[in-house]
Protein backbone atom coordinates (compact mmCIF):
# COMPACT_ATOMS: atom_id res chain seq x y z
CA UNK A 1 0.00 0.00 0.00
CA UNK A 2 1.21 3.39 -0.49
CA UNK A 3 1.93 6.21 1.56
CA UNK A 4 0.08 9.25 0.51
CA UNK A 5 1.38 13.10 0.77
CA UNK A 6 -0.89 14.77 3.60
CA UNK A 7 -3.01 17.65 1.81
CA UNK A 8 -1.10 21.01 1.52
CA UNK A 9 -4.28 22.91 2.34
CA UNK A 10 -3.72 24.89 5.56
CA UNK A 11 -4.62 28.04 7.24
CA UNK A 12 -0.71 28.59 8.66
CA UNK A 13 1.18 30.51 6.15
CA UNK A 14 4.37 31.40 7.66
CA UNK A 15 6.06 34.77 6.48
CA UNK A 16 9.50 32.76 7.35
CA UNK A 17 10.61 29.29 6.90
CA UNK A 18 13.97 27.80 7.74
CA UNK A 19 14.60 24.31 6.26
CA UNK A 20 17.73 22.32 6.14
CA UNK A 21 18.80 19.47 3.66
CA UNK A 22 19.86 15.97 4.65
CA UNK A 23 21.24 13.79 1.88
CA UNK A 24 23.90 11.94 0.59
CA UNK A 25 26.25 13.66 -2.66
CA UNK A 26 24.17 12.16 -5.19
CA UNK A 27 21.23 13.14 -3.75
CA UNK A 28 20.41 16.76 -5.70
CA UNK A 29 19.74 18.54 -2.59
CA UNK A 30 22.51 21.57 -4.01
CA UNK A 31 20.26 22.21 -6.97
CA UNK A 32 16.71 21.62 -5.03
CA UNK A 33 18.24 23.96 -2.51
CA UNK A 34 18.53 26.52 -5.52
CA UNK A 35 15.90 25.80 -7.32
CA UNK A 36 13.68 26.39 -3.72
CA UNK A 37 15.57 29.69 -3.54
CA UNK A 38 15.26 30.70 -7.22
CA UNK A 39 18.60 31.74 -8.19
CA UNK A 40 21.82 30.05 -8.01
CA UNK A 41 23.31 30.08 -4.54
CA UNK A 42 24.51 26.12 -3.93
CA UNK A 43 27.46 25.00 -5.49
CA UNK A 44 25.96 21.47 -7.55
CA UNK A 45 29.76 19.85 -7.96
CA UNK A 46 31.17 21.38 -4.71
CA UNK A 47 32.57 18.91 -2.14
CA UNK A 48 32.12 20.42 0.98
CA UNK A 49 32.66 19.38 4.39
CA UNK A 50 30.85 22.57 5.64
CA UNK A 51 27.29 23.85 5.55
CA UNK A 52 26.33 26.25 3.46
CA UNK A 53 23.39 29.02 4.25
CA UNK A 54 21.64 30.87 2.06
CA UNK A 55 18.67 33.05 2.16
CA UNK A 56 16.07 34.89 -0.45
CA UNK A 57 12.40 35.72 -0.86
CA UNK A 58 10.38 32.88 -2.25
CA UNK A 59 6.70 33.86 -2.77
CA UNK A 60 6.14 36.76 -0.61
CA UNK A 61 8.29 34.86 2.14
CA UNK A 62 11.83 35.16 4.23
CA UNK A 63 13.23 31.61 3.08
CA UNK A 64 16.48 29.99 4.71
CA UNK A 65 17.86 27.64 3.07
CA UNK A 66 21.21 25.30 5.15
CA UNK A 67 22.19 22.85 2.43
CA UNK A 68 24.87 20.46 4.97
CA UNK A 69 27.20 17.95 3.83
CA UNK A 70 26.51 15.06 1.87
CA UNK A 71 27.76 11.51 2.95
CA UNK A 72 29.03 9.06 0.52
CA UNK A 73 28.49 5.15 0.51
CA UNK A 74 26.02 4.68 2.96
CA UNK A 75 29.14 5.73 5.58
CA UNK A 76 30.08 9.03 7.39
CA UNK A 77 33.80 8.81 6.14
CA UNK A 78 35.23 11.63 4.34
CA UNK A 79 38.45 10.91 5.72
CA UNK A 80 40.10 9.82 9.05
CA UNK A 81 38.63 12.93 10.61
CA UNK A 82 35.53 13.58 8.93
CA UNK A 83 33.02 11.49 11.37
CA UNK A 84 33.06 13.94 14.09
CA UNK A 85 33.81 16.81 11.71
CA UNK A 86 30.44 15.93 9.97
CA UNK A 87 28.45 15.12 12.95
CA UNK A 88 29.35 18.81 14.21
CA UNK A 89 27.98 20.18 11.00
CA UNK A 90 25.33 18.81 11.04
CA UNK A 91 24.07 19.67 14.52
CA UNK A 92 25.59 23.15 13.42
CA UNK A 93 23.21 23.21 10.71
CA UNK A 94 20.57 23.54 13.16
CA UNK A 95 22.21 26.26 14.94
CA UNK A 96 22.54 28.36 11.71
CA UNK A 97 18.92 29.12 11.38
CA UNK A 98 18.03 30.16 14.71
CA UNK A 99 15.63 30.09 16.69
CA UNK A 100 15.54 26.57 14.77
CA UNK A 101 14.66 24.78 11.51
CA UNK A 102 10.86 24.68 10.72
CA UNK A 103 11.88 21.62 8.38
CA UNK A 104 14.35 18.91 7.56
CA UNK A 105 14.01 17.84 3.73
CA UNK A 106 15.40 14.31 3.45
CA UNK A 107 16.60 14.27 -0.35
CA UNK A 108 16.26 11.51 -2.14
CA UNK A 109 17.67 11.44 -6.27
CA UNK A 110 14.95 9.06 -8.79
CA UNK A 111 17.96 7.11 -9.54
CA UNK A 112 19.00 6.02 -6.21
CA UNK A 113 17.90 2.47 -5.30
CA UNK A 114 17.42 3.24 -1.71
CA UNK A 115 18.68 0.23 -0.10
CA UNK A 116 18.87 -1.10 3.81
CA UNK A 117 22.12 0.64 3.85
CA UNK A 118 20.65 3.84 2.31
CA UNK A 119 17.79 3.77 4.72
CA UNK A 120 20.20 3.78 7.84
CA UNK A 121 21.91 6.20 6.19
CA UNK A 122 19.50 8.88 6.15
CA UNK A 123 18.01 7.54 9.63
CA UNK A 124 21.55 7.61 11.56
CA UNK A 125 22.29 11.19 9.89
CA UNK A 126 18.75 12.46 11.06
CA UNK A 127 18.87 11.19 14.76
CA UNK A 128 21.95 13.14 15.65
CA UNK A 129 19.26 15.47 15.47
CA UNK A 130 16.89 14.38 18.14
CA UNK A 131 14.09 12.85 18.26
CA UNK A 132 11.99 15.35 17.40
CA UNK A 133 13.36 15.57 14.09
CA UNK A 134 11.71 13.21 12.57
CA UNK A 135 8.24 15.09 13.64
CA UNK A 136 9.83 18.24 11.93
CA UNK A 137 10.98 15.88 8.10
CA UNK A 138 9.61 15.87 4.75
CA UNK A 139 10.77 13.44 2.05
CA UNK A 140 11.97 15.19 -0.68
CA UNK A 141 12.24 13.44 -4.18
CA UNK A 142 14.34 14.62 -6.85
CA UNK A 143 13.65 14.26 -10.59
CA UNK A 144 15.09 15.26 -13.63
CA UNK A 145 12.38 13.32 -16.33
CA UNK A 146 9.09 13.68 -16.13
CA UNK A 147 8.76 10.34 -13.69
CA UNK A 148 5.52 9.91 -11.78
CA UNK A 149 4.63 10.47 -8.37
CA UNK A 150 3.66 6.46 -7.84
CA UNK A 151 7.10 5.57 -9.22
CA UNK A 152 8.94 7.02 -5.97
CA UNK A 153 6.15 5.73 -4.04
CA UNK A 154 7.01 2.13 -4.61
CA UNK A 155 10.61 2.30 -4.49
CA UNK A 156 10.42 -0.55 -1.90
CA UNK A 157 10.04 -1.67 1.87
CA UNK A 158 12.87 0.64 2.78
CA UNK A 159 11.26 3.91 1.05
CA UNK A 160 8.06 2.38 2.27
CA UNK A 161 9.24 2.75 5.97
CA UNK A 162 11.33 6.48 5.38
CA UNK A 163 7.82 7.55 4.60
CA UNK A 164 6.14 6.10 7.83
CA UNK A 165 8.74 7.57 9.73
CA UNK A 166 8.14 10.94 8.36
CA UNK A 167 4.54 10.88 8.99
CA UNK A 168 4.05 10.01 5.12
CA UNK A 169 4.77 13.95 4.05
CA UNK A 170 6.93 13.66 0.91
CA UNK A 171 7.18 16.27 -2.03
CA UNK A 172 8.54 15.90 -5.75
CA UNK A 173 10.87 17.94 -7.27
CA UNK A 174 11.88 19.03 -10.83
CA UNK A 175 15.17 20.38 -10.71
CA UNK A 176 15.24 20.84 -14.39
CA UNK A 177 11.94 22.82 -14.70
CA UNK A 178 11.43 26.35 -13.19
CA UNK A 179 7.96 26.27 -12.06
CA UNK A 180 7.04 28.38 -9.21
CA UNK A 181 4.04 26.30 -8.52
CA UNK A 182 6.22 23.16 -7.18
CA UNK A 183 8.15 25.59 -4.75
CA UNK A 184 5.01 27.01 -3.47
CA UNK A 185 3.48 23.82 -2.55
CA UNK A 186 6.48 22.32 -1.07
CA UNK A 187 6.31 25.84 1.46
CA UNK A 188 2.84 24.77 1.60
CA UNK A 189 3.22 21.33 2.98
CA UNK A 190 5.98 23.06 5.39
CA UNK A 191 3.15 24.45 6.98
CA UNK A 192 1.22 22.14 7.10
CA UNK A 193 3.73 20.00 8.80
CA UNK A 194 4.46 23.37 11.44
CA UNK A 195 0.56 23.32 11.84
CA UNK A 196 0.91 19.66 13.00
CA UNK A 197 3.63 20.06 15.70
CA UNK A 198 3.04 21.73 19.21
CA UNK A 199 5.81 24.11 17.98
CA UNK A 200 6.78 26.06 15.02
CA UNK A 201 10.52 24.68 14.74
CA UNK A 202 12.74 22.85 16.67
CA UNK A 203 14.43 24.50 19.48
CA UNK A 204 18.10 25.17 18.24
CA UNK A 205 19.30 24.99 22.07
CA UNK A 206 17.20 21.59 22.50
CA UNK A 207 19.52 19.61 20.20
CA UNK A 208 21.70 16.32 21.35
CA UNK A 209 25.38 16.53 22.43
CA UNK A 210 28.17 15.46 20.31
CA UNK A 211 31.84 14.90 21.06
CA UNK A 212 33.61 18.90 20.28
CA UNK A 213 30.37 20.43 21.37
CA UNK A 214 32.37 23.41 22.87
CA UNK A 215 35.02 23.72 20.35
CA UNK A 216 31.80 24.02 17.85
CA UNK A 217 30.43 26.82 19.53
CA UNK A 218 33.76 28.40 18.85
CA UNK A 219 34.24 27.88 15.36
CA UNK A 220 29.76 28.83 14.69
CA UNK A 221 31.16 32.23 16.52
CA UNK A 222 34.24 32.44 14.27
CA UNK A 223 32.33 31.91 11.46
CA UNK A 224 29.60 34.46 12.58
CA UNK A 225 32.75 37.12 13.18
CA UNK A 226 34.24 36.18 9.75
CA UNK A 227 31.18 35.73 7.23
CA UNK A 228 31.91 31.91 6.83
CA UNK A 229 28.83 31.36 7.46
CA UNK A 230 27.45 32.60 4.02
CA UNK A 231 30.16 29.75 2.46
CA UNK A 232 32.38 32.89 1.29
CA UNK A 233 35.44 31.55 3.50
CA UNK A 234 36.44 28.50 4.69
CA UNK A 235 36.80 27.79 8.62
CA UNK A 236 40.78 27.34 10.19
CA UNK A 237 41.32 23.86 10.10
CA UNK A 238 42.25 22.50 13.60
CA UNK A 239 41.79 18.93 15.05
CA UNK A 240 38.48 18.24 16.70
Amino acid sequence: MAVSAPSSGSDLHLPELRIVLLGNRESGKSSAGNIILGKEEFDPDARRLQCVKRQGKVAGRNVTVVDTPGWTDCNLLFSKDSPNLLKQELVLSVALCPPGPHAFLLVIHENTTFSEAEKDAMSNHLSLLGHDAWEHSLVLFIQESPAREQAFENKGKMMKLLLEECGGRYHVLNINKRDDKQVKELLEKIDCLVAATEHQEMDSRSFPYVEGRTKLDKCTERRMETGSLTGKRRIPKEKI
